[in-house]
């Protein structure tokens, strides 16, 4: 069985776990997970953790992402996306340097509150429960970053833009947002995530596609288990203090400076990450089971 990432371009109208247990399946896997929910609506890049990469997924939680977003403008949804109940607002009334301005308004840090149709949590419940039961609590605004908004296209009311931004970010929240700014309602109507940290759409790989490969060409598919941390600064280790980290035991005099690291074996093996004090003592603080003992080709 093989350990590492798959980079999926999961299909609409269906759920990121779903795309998930599919992608599990196909590997003969029971340890699986993914690194940020996309709504069934959505498509786009969805890593998919197999085996040890698990360990590691909370890498990609905490990372920026960018979208092509396509907001419908002109009406308004009680879900804020084309699956609620549509209604009208305005007409799109406004020139081409207002639009600009108004998403210039929403680059650098602004404040968002969640919606009601999202697995955030209130009092051990997510949002979601409360709305299908009709009711609304309230949200505290929640800070975000909009690192860039680019414009792309505007034609007959739906406008098209290209967002990348801090974790957390509800971009159905942002389309309602740009709406409300311009005076005329606006919801979500496609949502395409097309990158998260260094990792890209079009290096991912459809559901179909996937499921028509042999055993070989699937593996191929799979990114090693470090590149979930490859931001981290690397620290090789000789066997005496490789093996103390497997061990769970920690090591001094290697010299590593402050803060969280990447831990290979002289070999190349990748065996987890680790933690560098103050005083140079490293310990480890999650590793891989078995690590292997050859080198990693890449």
């Amino acid at each position: 069985m093989n350990h590492g990432v798959l980079l999926l371009d999961k299909p609409a109208g269906i759920s990121s776990n779903i795309a998930l247990q599919r992608v599990r399946r196909l590997y003969s896997w029971s340890k699986a997970g993914h690194t940020g929910t996309l709504d069934p609506l959505a498509t786009g890049l969805l890593p998919i953790c197999l085996g040890e990469a698990t360990k590691f997924s909370h890498a990609l939680l905490d990372a920026d992402k960018s979208y092509d977003a396509t907001i419908q403008l002109g009406f308004m949804s009680s879900t804020g996306d084309a699956e609620g109940v549509i209604q009208p607002g305005a007409k799109p009334d406004f020139t081409e340097a207002r639009l600009q301005q108004v998403l210039a308004s929403f680059v650098g840090p602004i404040e968002q509150i969640p919606p009601m149709h999202s697995a955030l949590k209130k009092d051990g419940k997510p949002l979601y429960s409360y709305a299908r039961a009709g009711e609304t609590v309230v949200r505290l605004p929640r800070s975000i970053i909009i690192n860039t908004l680019q414009y792309i296209d505007n034609k007959e009311g739906v406008l098209k833009i290209s967002v990348s931004c801090s974790k957390g970010t509800y971009i159905r929240v942002l389309a309602e947002d740009i709406g409300k700014a311009l005076g005329c309602g606006g919801y979500l109507l496609a949502l395409r995530r097309t990158k998260i940290r260094d990792l890209r759409l079009k290096d991912a790989v459809g559901l179909d596609e996937l499921g028509g490969m042999d055993e070989t060409s699937r593996a191929a598919r799979l990114l090693p288990v470090d590149r979930l941390v490859e931001v981290l600064p690397a620290v090789y280790l000789g066997p005496e203090a490789s093996q103390r980290i497997v061990n769970g035991l920690p090591v001094s005099g290697t010299g590593t400076a402050s803060g969280v690291v990447r831990l290979y074996a002289s070999t190349g093996a990748f065996l987890g990450i680790g933690e560098g004090c103050s005083d140079g003592t490293l310990i480890p603080k999650r590793l891989v089971s078995n690590p292997p003992t050859s080198k990693i080709t890449r």
